[in-house]
């Protein structure tokens, strides 16, 4: 089925004339008084012309993501990093009331833009067995129903990924009457292929990447959202009119040179050495009660006591994150990998802390 996307939308966001921001209209070639611009760079102008406007979708950047993405470019927009792509797609195709699928324990914006838009928020959560964690028997009925499914692969926080032929079945079931949005943050940490790949043959599959993980630059805020050229045709009629920052644009071009990036995949590496380590020593640890090391740069694992881990580790200098609020994760804690010698001074404090249960006390 041929998926009509501006019958998706809401119809506000089809009758509304988009902003047409001054670079929108024109470029920035020529005398420039067409954007009431301060034409005097500031004291604290780096020399990167911040006097003047950016592009809203800088052609260079988007050549080049698009590129790495092997997509064609009428099928990428560049976001502020991937939770304004999020807000995008709900504001664009959801109404008060129209449900969003999620499978928690997942990413936390999922729902909360869909819930700050007033749509109704369907949860499909994630089954625990085997050492890792699946979705539910149900999820491709539970999916059909609703305007879009968020599904992330690899997962944050549990760190497992989702099999083709399931995203398949979503997509189909849900073919002519929602979105299916796959959050791949973290894809560049797997083995696996972008579902960037199955877009050809599912119309309604929309993709979200970022340079914030494995591209070092989350400080950056720099997303994409991979789609349909009529999806991107619809979230461009409400993106903000300069949504990336002229530094933010150049340190992402700085960063996806060939030498950049053999650089970065040289980190991975090492990334990938350090999580190894890590989770071995994480197997010693004998009041771990459970782990899951999964296909991105963190672990999961279960605790006696999540919040005392937290305190004592923070006492220590070293931040985890406690994950106990999350449906399924009694007393689970996400432990992100680090560079070696701060996974040093981690496996040495978990080397020497003990659960309350377990601590001996020394006689007066």
């Amino acid at each position: 089925m041929t998926t009509d996307f501006d019958a998706l939308a809401r119809p506000e966001i089809r009758a509304l004339t988009p902003y047409a921001s001054a670079r929108a209209l024109a470029d920035s070639a020529g005398i420039l008084l067409n954007a009431n611009e301060n034409p005097f760079p500031s004291p604290g102008d780096p020399g990167q012309g911040l006097n003047r406007y950016p592009e809203p979708q800088p052609p260079v950047l988007r050549r080049r993501l698009a590129e790495m993405y092997e997509v064609d470019e009428d099928r990428l927009l560049i976001t502020r990093g991937s939770d304004e792509g999020i807000d995008l797609l709900i504001r664009v195709f959801c109404a008060p009331g129209d449900p969003v699928l999620v499978m928690p324990p997942c990413f936390g914006m999922y729902a909360l833009s869909a819930q700050v838009q007033g749509a109704t928020v369907v949860e499909a959560p994630l089954v625990e067995q085997e050492g890792d964690f699946e979705p539910p028997a149900d999820l491709v009925e539970r999916a059909a129903g609703c305007k879009i499914a968020f599904l992330c692969s690899p997962n944050n926080p549990t760190g497992n990924t989702l099999t083709p032929e399931l995203v398949d079945s979503v997509c189909r079931a849900m073919d002519g009457r929602g979105l299916v949005v796959v959050d791949e943050a973290y894809v560049e940490f797997q083995a696996a292929p972008s579902f960037t790949r199955r877009m050809r043959r599912h119309g309604n599959l929309v993709v979200l990447r970022t340079l914030s993980k494995a591209h070092s630059l989350a400080g950056c805020r720099l997303g994409s959202v991979i789609a349909d050229p009529a999806v991107i045709g619809l979230l461009r009629r409400i993106i903000a009119p300069y949504p990336l920052p002229t530094p933010t644009v150049n340190t992402a071009l700085s960063a996806l040179t060939p030498d950049a990036l053999a650089a970065q995949a040289k980190s991975l590496a090492t990334l990938a050495d350090e999580k190894q380590r890590l989770v071995e020593s994480l197997r010693k640890t004998d009041w771990i009660s459970a782990m899951w090391p999964g296909e991105a740069n963190f672990v999961l694992v279960r605790v006696p006591d999540a919040a005392a881990l937290i305190e004592a580790a923070a006492d220590a200098g070293i931040r985890l994150r406690n994950q106990s609020a999350q449906p399924g994760l009694d007393n689970c804690v996400r432990i992100s990998v680090g560079a070696p010698a701060e996974n040093d001074a981690l496996i040495e404090f978990l080397g020497r802390w003990r659960p309350a249960n377990q601590r001996t006390e020394t006689p007066p």
